[in-house]
């Protein structure tokens, strides 16, 4: 077993050694530091997180009724059944993360408040050097590896994505960021408009609509939503012959992986049957006298952009019975009191919510360097979306955007510990992807394709993202299926991947 060595360095800082080190203690992480528990016991590990607690997303967002947008059955780890609601709380994540810590005893390899300021790659040493702020004592630390595991997510927890529109400034009101949603807000009897339309909208609308004098939901543009109850039948059923949940989790997360594949699949074949489809149980809910063309159907074809899950219907039964409402229009400017729209209308309010997206990171905005040269992350080409040409043993985790994030994370974590074990194998240290001659030539595509997906949170950052080849293995492919099929039988010997 390789320990995990600590020295005092010559500058007086302290120096820790690992073989990998993991950034970041959200659902990547914690889910990352099992496989390799599981399958590279004899690995040392640690892993450094920022914040003062694990859940990454489901630790800082804490708006009212913060939930998943996909089913806890693939949105949970393979390895560990869920045995609640198929849309859960982001209390009921951060509770099913916490028995994970425990089951695996994580909480002796977490380093809460570990800021990473850098991290630097030396072919000569053959490791990283990440520097660290200890942001609890102000202490700088030092840790070297020879593996880093990037599972940061990919966008700022600090700060969200908000637009600056004229007037802003004039505003009397509140103005608050769902990322940033301040402790003892109190909406009750308020007028609050919601900026924005895609989950985080619809989760907190039905979440305040009950305590506010009215919400209004403004959008540019319609978002697709489904509508669906928040309990899985299988499960159910399955219980009810009590089946072990273990064998429950498999299944149904199966069935429900070849659902959202059907759905990704009829978002290409057939957009037009899937768009009725998703729109002909919001008509039902709404009734026959709602415009849901006008406020619900997208001009984007279906999963172009990500699709997220109502739980029984909530945001729209709030519509229905007054509660909240939905504007559809362009923002003009603020006022001292409100938001004039384009259309000459005026929305008063106390309280405006910015739920306007996410700031996409890459790296975590981490500064690194390869031999003392500053690495432009946007000039590397891709290794399946996960290691980098010119990048030696690294790996980012970047989950599905259609598909539950989590799967690709199970996924990742059997692929790391398998090029670990081969590295181990050959006697090589390093591991980086390299471009043949061959390919050198070939044509280069945005990290994601926006005719495939083309979110604003994406669209607004792909300059900051690597490139894609035009085959295999130089493509992010972003499909559950193919990677589930390709990634375990990837040949670690094809020329691709360079050992030293």
């Amino acid at each position: 077993m390789t320990l995990t060595v600590t020295k005092q360095t010559s500058d007086s800082t302290r120096t820790e050694h690992v073989d990998v080190l993991i950034v970041g203690a959200g659902i990547s992480g914690i889910g990352a530091a099992h496989h390799l528990m599981e399958q590279c016991p004899e690995k040392s590990f640690v892993i450094l997180e920022k914040m003062e607690s694990f859940g990454g997303t489901w630790w800082t967002h804490r708006y009212p009724g913060a939930r998943s947008d996909s089913d806890l059955y693939t949105f949970g780890y393979r390895f560990k059944p869920w045995t609640g609601p198929p849309i859960a709380s982001a209390g009921e994540i951060l509770a099913y993360l916490q028995e994970v810590i425990d089951e695996d005893r994580l909480d002796e390899k977490i380093r809460y408040r570990h800021r990473i300021n850098s991290a630097s790659w030396s072919s000569d040493e053959r490791c990283w050097t990440v520097e660290v702020t200890r942001l609890d004592t102000g202490e700088e630390l030092r840790f070297t590896a020879g593996f880093v595991w990037m599972c940061q997510g990919y966008y700022r927890q600090e700060e969200g994505y908000t637009p600056q529109w004229p007037g802003f400034e004039r505003f009397e009101g509140t103005v608050v960021h769902p990322q940033r949603w301040p402790e003892g807000l109190d909406v009750t009897g308020k007028r609050v408009v919601v900026i924005g339309s895609g989950a985080t909208a619809a989760t907190l609308i039905p979440n305040i609509a009950d305590e506010a004098a009215h919400v209004t939901m403004l959008q540019r543009s319609p978002t697709f939503f489904l509508i669906a109850p928040n309990q899985n039948e299988t499960a159910n059923m399955l219980r009810g012959l009590e089946i072990p949940e273990e064998w429950i989790h498999e299944i149904v997360r199966r069935q429900n992986i070849q659902l959202q594949g059907m759905l990704s699949q009829m978002g290409r074949d057939d957009p037009e049957f899937l768009r009725e489809e998703l729109l002909r149980p919001v008509r039902e809910v709404l009734g026959e006298d709602f415009d849901v063309d006008r406020h619900f159907n997208p001009t984007y074809r279906p999963w172009q952009q990500r699709i997220a899950i109502v739980p029984d219907g909530d945001f729209f039964h709030s519509i229905r019975e007054g509660k909240a409402s939905v504007v559809t229009d362009q923002i003009e400017s603020f006022t001292e009191h409100g938001i004039a729209l384009a259309s000459g209308e005026t929305l008063e309010a106390d309280v405006v919510v910015t739920a306007t997206g996410f700031n996409l990171t890459a790296l975590g905005d981490v500064a690194v360097t390869i031999d003392d040269v500053s690495l432009d992350f946007a000039s590397t080409v891709t290794w399946r979306g996960m290691m980098f040409t010119g990048v030696p043993n690294l790996l980012w985790v970047f989950g599905y955007l259609r598909y539950s994030w989590t799967l690709r994370v199970d996924l990742l974590g059997d692929f790391v510990c398998r090029l670990l074990a081969h590295m181990d194998e050959l006697g090589a240290r390093v591991v980086v992807p390299e471009l043949s001659s061959e390919d050198q030539g070939m044509a280069l595509r945005p990290w994601i394709d926006p005719d495939n997906f083309n979110a604003g949170y994406i669209t607004r950052n792909l300059h900051l993202m690597p490139r894609q080849g035009d085959h295999v293995p130089w493509r992010h492919e972003q499909d559950y299926v193919t990677d589930c099929r390709e990634l375990p039988a990837v040949d670690l010997d094809d020329g691709t991947l360079v050992y030293k």
